[in-house]
């Protein structure tokens, strides 16, 4: 398999696998550490934190962009000192390869 960055995500149509443990895993493992899978295992979030306001505002701005990009949108909260990215595919109501993609382009583009 080649790196979850240089893939792209595929639309939600249809019939999408489901992501099996051992998946979840592989992919879970080539992303930042600070990535978690929800206790329903339906998301994947990160929590940033900054001392102050612009630094998560431009992290929030990153996100948006990169997800954006890929058609795959995140869900974003930022305030004075954090921003928190989850990826979820709401059309399947559960975590798909394209989560993984979208964090690890995010995460690319953190540097």
């Amino acid at each position: 398999m080649s790196d979850l960055v240089d893939q792209s995500c595929a639309a939600c149509e249809g019939w999408v696998p489901e992501v099996s443990e051992e998946m979840r895993a592989e992919w879970q493992a080539k992303l930042h550490p600070d990535w978690q899978v929800s206790e329903a295992g339906d998301s994947l979030s990160r929590r940033l934190t900054f001392k102050g306001f612009a630094k998560a505002t431009y992290t929030a701005n990153l996100a948006a962009f990169v997800s954006d990009r890929e058609g795959h949108h995140a869900d974003i909260a930022f305030g004075w000192g954090y921003c928190e990215v989850t990826f979820t595919s709401h059309e399947l109501g559960r975590l798909s390869q394209n989560d993984f993609i979208c964090a690890a382009k995010f995460d690319a583009a953190l540097g």
